[in-house]
């Protein structure tokens, strides 16, 4: 076993010999697309979705803008971004979307993923994971800011580039030439500037803009147990981590302090229009509670520990999206939340960052505390003065502020209330099967979203899948616009009329929406959608104060941005699912993964849809693309 104590390993996951930010220099910028080809892929996601006369007046408006102000716009934008080589084009006006923004971060921007258990089941119990966890997760901050941390490199050959002689030869070549030294042996060394803001971060309210703030200086972290606030330091004044033997005789003593749950539960107020959290935290300093404020924002993380076990797949999703809105503070950069049975996940606040960091620590976070745990169900807790080390903090609450948190806890109650989560899982085949059959194993899913939409409601709707644009400086994600000529085809083959076409038509027609959605997905990764793009035009064009342009007020611009399917996949040994709240009301939220045997989806949606049905629906679709690609025919 590793020593703890004074061998300096343990405070860290590994020392890379690249340093974490070896390539962050040299890395490419984010491509500013052609203006005509913006356009053009823009009118291509707007076809499937109107009828000729609707796509004439869109076109029409298009073309007008590309020859007119649009390329006055797009010029500026061009010249703006080469006097800011040291960033991104969308940085900024993407910030400014999430901050700016007034609806409550809960459900309508933090995601969830939640980990796999503990292969070691006698490792799940709550008190052990949530140990082996906050060390692990400290380890990983540790060793991130030491500069430890393997960079994160997209590997295409890894056999080449993911060896130890390669690491060798490129630590030795300066930042500012490094990212074409991996790219000669065909690797892709990705964006790490959002790392940072994973620890000791919070979302702060203000009016009109919330600001992001981070403290690295802060050594406590923040745990909430009952709606409690509890703080104690993991950090000592060396920069060493504490015992691993400490930190859970103080959870332990967390997990045993019976103090009843406060008649008016802070966390409620992180669930509010942000506009008027701001308001009610102003209040807040004004009443004393500058102290306990700057701790809440300043912790390591927060990490929620729940008084109850996980039902089944649904209730995981529940308590890991929402919880009850007394024991989180979504305005974290992240809760890491740990259910009475063992069950972990973690729920981030989205305007920091992308899931691409937040994966890279669930998967170093597992690895570590599965692979090389700090304590072990026979560990016992040191024998610390935990009521010394652990403070309870107080909130000096006034008429105005616990009328505030009533007023929070209604409209988040029914906020959850008016949500639905589903799941189902299909096991007639996965990855493998499609990759033997050369087809995307994405595209195939994306077909059947379309497929059962087409089938439940007898249309194509605007739907987003979103794609990392991490492997450029500063970049941060693009819309891939699955709906397509091709799939809409494909659909109402399959949904309409299956008997008129033969298997073989049918295996084409999947094999066209492979191929276009391959070229999507390049596209979108490498910078070259355009949803980023027109926003970036767009909020210089609003930043000028002038009327927007026609093409912005066009009612197809508006419906194809209203995501009725919103989609995001990931597929990790760390993780067992993820999922987040519809985009719009009328919306469903759809997170999936598809494994090599398997293809699982995870719905959310408010009555004005029906999730359940909507997944019977993609059951339904996956079967029929599964049978066609085996050969066999489909029934109506």
């Amino acid at each position: 076993r590793r020593g703890y104590g004074s061998a300096a390993a343990a405070e860290f996951l590994h020392r890379s010999i690249v340093p974490t930010m070896h390539y962050q220099k040299s890395l490419p910028r984010l491509p500013v697309p052609k203006l005509e080809d913006t356009i053009r892929r823009y009118l291509n996601a707007q076809k499937p979705l109107l009828n000729d006369d609707q796509f004439r007046k869109t076109e029409e408006l298009a073309h007008q803008f590309e020859k007119g102000i649009g390329r006055e716009l797009h010029e500026q934008l061009v010249a703006q971004d080469n006097q800011n080589k040291h960033t991104s084009y969308i940085t900024g006006p993407w910030f400014d979307m999430y901050l700016k923004a007034r609806e409550p971060v809960v459900l309508n921007f933090n995601a969830f993923m939640s980990f796999n258990p503990d292969p070691k089941s006698e490792y799940n119990d709550q008190l052990i994971r949530a140990t082996n966890m906050t060390v692990s997760a400290i380890r990983f901050m540790k060793t991130f800011r030491a500069g430890y941390l393997e960079p994160e490199v997209f590997h295409l050959n890894p056999e080449k580039s993911d060896t130890e002689i390669f690491k060798k030869i490129i630590r030795f070549v300066p930042s500012s030439i490094s990212w074409f030294g991996a790219y000669m042996v065909n690797a892709y060394p990705l964006d790490m500037s959002q790392y940072f803001r994973l620890f000791n971060s919070t979302r702060v309210p203000k009016l009109n803009r919330d600001e992001l703030y981070t403290d690295e200086n802060a050594k406590h972290l923040l745990v909430l147990r009952n709606g409690n606030f509890y703080i104690f330091d993991v950090i000592d004044r060396d920069g060493n981590m504490l015992k691993p033997s400490e930190i859970q005789a103080h959870l332990k003593y967390i997990l045993s302090d019976n103090s009843p749950a406060p008649a008016f539960p802070l966390g409620y107020l992180s669930s509010e229009n942000r506009d008027k959290w701001a308001l009610l935290r102003k209040n807040l300093l004004d009443n004393g509670n500058e102290e306990a404020l700057q701790k809440v924002d300043s912790a390591l993380f927060c990490l929620s520990l729940d008084d109850f076990p996980v039902k089944d797949f649904v209730h995981l999703s529940h308590t890991m999206l929402h919880g009850d809105g007394a024991n989180r503070w979504y305005d974290k950069s992240f809760n890491l939340i740990i259910t009475k049975d063992g069950t972990a996940g973690v729920n981030f606040e989205h305007s920091w960052g992308d899931g691409v960091a937040v994966l890279r620590f669930q998967n170093e976070v597992f690895k570590d505390s599965t692979k090389a745990p700090a304590v072990s169900p026979q560990s016992q807790p040191a024998s610390v003065d935990s009521s010394r080390a652990v403070q309870k903090l107080d909130f000096k609450l006034n008429d105005a502020l616990k009328a505030g948190i009533t007023k929070a806890k209604q409209k988040f109650d029914a906020s959850v209330e008016s949500l639905s989560l589903n799941l189902i899982q299909f096991h007639e085949g996965g990855k493998e099967l499609l990759k033997q059959k050369k087809v995307s194993p994405d595209a195939v899913a994306q077909l059947a979203f379309q497929m059962a939409f087409l089938r439940q409601y007898n249309q194509t709707v605007a739907t987003y899948e979103s794609c990392s644009t991490a492997a450029f400086k500063h970049g941060r994600t693009e819309t891939i616009r699955p709906a397509s000529i091709h799939t809409k085809k494909c659909s109402e083959a399959f949904v309409r009329e299956p008997s008129k076409h033969s298997t073989e038509e049918l295996q084409k027609l999947i094999e066209e929406c492979s191929k276009y959605h391959g070229r999507l997905t390049k596209e979108a990764a490498m910078g070259q959608g355009f949803d980023r793009h027109l926003f970036g035009l767009r909020y210089l064009a609003s930043s000028k104060g002038a009327a927007l342009p026609d093409f912005y007020q066009d009612q197809a611009y508006a419906r194809l941005n209203h995501n009725i399917i919103s989609t995001s996949t990931l597929v990790s040994p760390a993780v067992q699912l993820g999922g987040f709240g519809p985009v719009v009301s009328d919306g469903f939220g759809l997170g999936y993964q598809v494994h090599d045997e398997w293809i699982g989806c995870n719905v959310s949606s408010y009555p004005t849809r029906n999730g359940k049905e909507f997944l019977q629906c993609i059951h339904k679709s996956l079967e029929d693309i599964f049978n066609v690609l085996k050969g066999k025919k489909i029934s109506s």
